[in-house]
């Protein structure tokens, strides 16, 4: 099983970055997927989510309105579109995979994107 991020770096305030995440070794369309990210000192903080089947998303409040999470079933990837970045989105950014019936769940390594000018 593999999460493979990939997208991020730095970017200036009001830029605009696009995360990805390419999974591998299970059922992607049956699994719902999520955007994490952390900051060093800090917990992980649940930025998007995106469930299968049916394709309903939901964000944290600091990202609605800048963020778009997506995926294509067929290619096995999952997105993040981050638009009108901000310094405090500096983090590491984690995919999650997690099965909607029985639990398991996978990690990605995480992806750094830094916003800075």
């Amino acid at each position: 099983v593999q999460l493979v991020e990939s997208g991020g770096g730095l970017v200036q305030p009001g830029g605009s970055l696009r995360l990805s995440c390419a999974a591998s070794g299970f059922t992607f369309k049956n699994y719902h997927m999520r955007w994490y990210r952390q900051t060093p000192g800090k917990e992980r903080e649940l930025v998007a989510a995106i469930i299968s089947p049916g394709g309903n998303t939901n964000y944290a409040d600091s990202v609605k309105g800048r963020f778009t999470i997506s995926r294509d079933n067929v290619v096995n990837t999952v997105y993040l579109q981050m638009n009108s970045l901000k310094p405090g989105d500096t983090a590491v950014y984690y995919c999650n995979a997690r099965n909607g019936y029985n639990g398991v769940e996978y990690w990605g390594k995480g992806t750094l994107v830094t916003v800075s000018s």
